[in-house]
């Protein structure tokens, strides 16, 4: 089985939530991002989002914009993103690893060497921002060929006919974006989370994960309250920008520090 799939049906068999982290591949630093992989697993990470830099990441606020910038300008890039897996998974074979990234480098590469490369490297899914549902099935042929899974977000604007369109081909699990908007951005609206994921629901019995917005423990308990999980990104890069300077281990212990209240805070939503 897929790990995305066993990890979050291990967790829904507990009554628990999911927690997923995102941080930017070769962001501040090349030599921070393994560290800080393993950090997020340590502080109680449930499934990774590993970020794929790109120059134009229209769905990013601000915050990760500047992660993908600083990334860029270590040279990190789709390639060497699946080499750091790699390099992950010689330590850590259990953890679900997600590339979320945009469609260029992915058609650059090639859909069937990518899904060879991802696959090989330990990679467990891909999501890719700006590729919409009607062309994805050649990449998620390729994909489920090598028994990987395709993650689409769902947007609050996103009407019925299309959440189904999109469900058919997801798989592992199903992004909601909470909010209107780019990454980072504020204003979450509960009770629109909450109705949104019931017209989902009509559609996937998959797990429906909810990100943007997301960036303490109250915000991810109000989301884990109604949602399979959470999705926590903007918080981190920014974090992580703020400490460019300084050691991995201060950087790693910054994370934790952020993450251990939030995994302390879903966990109390299963008691």
């Amino acid at each position: 089985m897929n790990r995305i799939s066993k990890r979050l049906a291990d967790i829904k068999a507990s009554g628990k939530k999911a927690l997923v982290t995102y941080i930017v591949h070769g962001d501040p630093r090349t030599d921070v991002t393994l560290p800080a992989l393993h950090a997020l697993v340590e502080a109680g990470t449930d499934v990774i989002e590993l970020g794929v830099p790109f120059s134009d990441p229209m769905a990013e606020g601000p915050v990760i914009q500047r992660g993908h910038e600083r990334a860029l300008g270590n040279g990190a890039s789709l390639s060497s993103a699946m080499a750091l897996v790699a390099e992950f998974r010689k330590t850590d074979s259990e953890t679900p690893v997600v590339l979320m990234g945009y469609a260029n480098p992915v058609e650059r590469m090639g859909y069937k060497t990518l899904a060879a490369v991802a696959a090989e490297s330990g990679v467990d899914g891909l999501l890719t921002v700006d590729l919409p549902p009607e062309e994805a099935k050649d990449l998620d042929a390729e994909l489920k060929a090598h028994g990987l899974h395709s993650i689409f977000l769902i947007a609050p604007t996103t009407v019925d006919q299309r959440i189904a369109d999109v469900t058919q081909l997801a798989a592992g699990f199903v992004y909601y974006v909470s909010l209107k908007g780019v990454t980072g951005a504020g204003h979450l609206d509960i009770g629109s989370v909450e109705s949104k994921l019931a017209d989902i629901r009509k559609h996937t019995a998959l797990p429906v994960l909810v990100g943007f917005g997301i960036k303490d423990k109250a915000s991810a308990q109000a989301v884990g309250a109604v949602s399979d999980g959470v999705v926590v990104g903007s918080v981190l890069v920014n974090a992580m920008g703020d400490k460019a300077q300084a050691g991995i281990d201060e950087i790693c212990e910054t994370l934790k520090q952020l993450i251990e209240p939030i995994r302390a805070g879903l966990d109390e939503l299963a008691q």
